[in-house]
């Protein structure tokens, strides 16, 4: 029996699909959440090097005072942030009368603002030498992902999507929570390596992408809430990892599915892959654009919904070829723009970024349509959970790409503008999907019939 005559006989969307619908796509919230909760826990603070030892011989020094003694002054003539003079076993009056001159790296620490709540930056002293673990511990967590993309997909071709999606809701659960209460940042990183692959096993078995992509935007503006509202990193990923518990007690109950689900597989990798490029190369660079850190992630996540949303109308009308097409490269040469913008020009870049991450949404949302009707239904899992792990390399990358930075500010840009742009061209080299019969094995497709997944991405072959 073909997967037409299937989709015939129980019907398209009825009661029940909604209901698995609904279900299915509130973890999705709680996805976006751990995708870019980190960008709020390691925020930009003014520090120094611990100098207290001066304080044995000038215990009534103000802390002006013992700055300018042991602290050098850069070009700037601001203090050095990973540098201190090294300390002397001289008396205060000696200090006083010949200066220090010999420097050293930070020995004892840093000093952080008193009042500042406790976050990823202070607490495992993220900078200077360590301010690139920062970026390295994001593509840990997209290596992760990758991961997830290499078990679960292949996991849910032999044991049905059902147990897959409870084992990766408890996963993200357990670990989520486990981050709150790491003693190392090691440990953080090793445990966030695990609720990647925990998303990769939610985000390959919902059964509406481009609904849950919308939850996925809204999961973003809540943690632009949460996270201005609970300043401490420990408190906000409690908030964010706790209410995904009661979800897996529900669906365990409720959700009763167990379906199991070669074509132009390069260019599909192709597009996969340069999507989650640009997608995460804007979505992860939110505070470098100039403007509130807040603002602009709610922005951020408030296009996503029209964009997520438009995508139904598009898909029907265009076709998904055009459609990616066009998305991919809109993506990439607004970045390209992005990198002639001044940086005193902070509200023209983040304008240009929103447009970016408008086109990079909803050229992710195609994607996942457009990957799963490529692949044949005895590969269906197995094909998106491949273009999937294209999808987490190029998002190991994004942040790693970033530390270019330090040599240009343009060099990251230019190279997320680069590659979609690429990736959107390589697209006319796939077959138009739009009203096809899904394939049921690696044979010739069946006669043109009703369309595969739907634009909306919803029934039972949804990824």
């Amino acid at each position: 029996m073909s997967v037409g005559e299937i989709l015939k006989a129980v019907g398209d969307f009825g009661r029940l699909q909604k209901c698995l619908v609904l279900l299915s796509v509130i973890p999705c919230l709680s996805v976006a959440f751990h995708q870019f909760c980190q960008l709020f826990m390691v925020p930009s603070v003014p520090y120094h090097c611990d100098t207290s030892w001066i304080r044995a011989v000038g215990p009534n020094l103000t802390e002006e005072e013992q700055l300018n003694l042991t602290l050098p002054r850069g070009a700037d003539g601001q203090f050095e942030q990973c540098s201190m003079y090294s300390p002397v076993d001289w008396d205060l009056d000696s200090i006083l009368a010949y200066g220090l001159n010999d420097t050293q790296k930070c020995s004892n620490g840093w000093v952080y603002p008193s009042a500042q709540p406790p976050s990823l930056l202070t607490e495992f002293d993220l900078v200077c030498d360590k301010k690139d673990l920062n970026d390295i511990a994001q593509a840990i967590y997209m290596a992760g992902l990758l991961l997830g993309s290499m078990v679960f997909g292949p996991l849910s071709d032999r044991i049905g999507r059902r147990p897959v999606i409870l084992i990766s809701v408890l996963l993200q659960g357990l670990f989520g929570l486990g981050i709150a209460f790491v003693p190392h940042f090691y440990v953080y990183m090793a445990f966030r390596c695990v609720v990647g692959a925990s998303v990769s096993g939610i985000t390959m078995t919902v059964l509406a992408v481009l609904t849950s992509h919308c939850c996925f935007a809204i999961g973003q503006m809540i943690l632009a809430g949460l996270s201005y509202g609970i300043r401490n990193w420990r408190l906000l990923e409690i908030a964010g990892s706790v209410p995904i518990f009661t979800f897996f007690f529900f669906i365990r109950s409720m959700l009763h599915f167990h379906m199991s689900n070669t074509c132009s597989v390069p260019p599909c990798l192709a597009f996969r892959f340069v999507n989650s490029f640009v997608y995460y190369g804007l979505s992860l660079n939110v505070t470098n654009f100039g403007l509130d850190i807040y603002l602009t992630q709610l922005a951020f996540g408030a296009v996503e919904i029209p964009a997520r949303i438009g995508c139904i109308f598009t898909l029907q009308r265009f076709g998904r070829r055009k459609t990616q097409t066009v998305l991919l490269v809109l993506s990439g040469l607004v970045c390209l723009v992005i990198t002639g913008i001044p940086e005193d020009q902070p509200l023209a870049t983040t304008v240009l970024a929103t447009i970016g991450k408008f086109a990079a949404s909803a050229s992710f949302s195609t994607s996942y349509v457009y990957a799963a009707e490529l692949f044949p239904t005895v590969v269906r899992q197995t094909g998106v959970g491949l273009c999937s792990m294209a999808a987490r390399v190029a998002g190991i990358l994004a942040p790693l790409v970033r530390l270019l930075g330090q040599y240009h500010r343009a060099i990251p840009m230019a190279i997320f503008g680069s590659a979609p742009v690429l990736g959107g061209l390589l697209c006319v080299l796939l077959p138009e999907t739009r009203g096809t019969e899904l394939a049921d094995d690696t044979g010739d497709s069946h006669p043109p019939a009703e369309v595969g997944l739907g634009a909306c991405g919803v029934g039972m072959w949804g990824q």
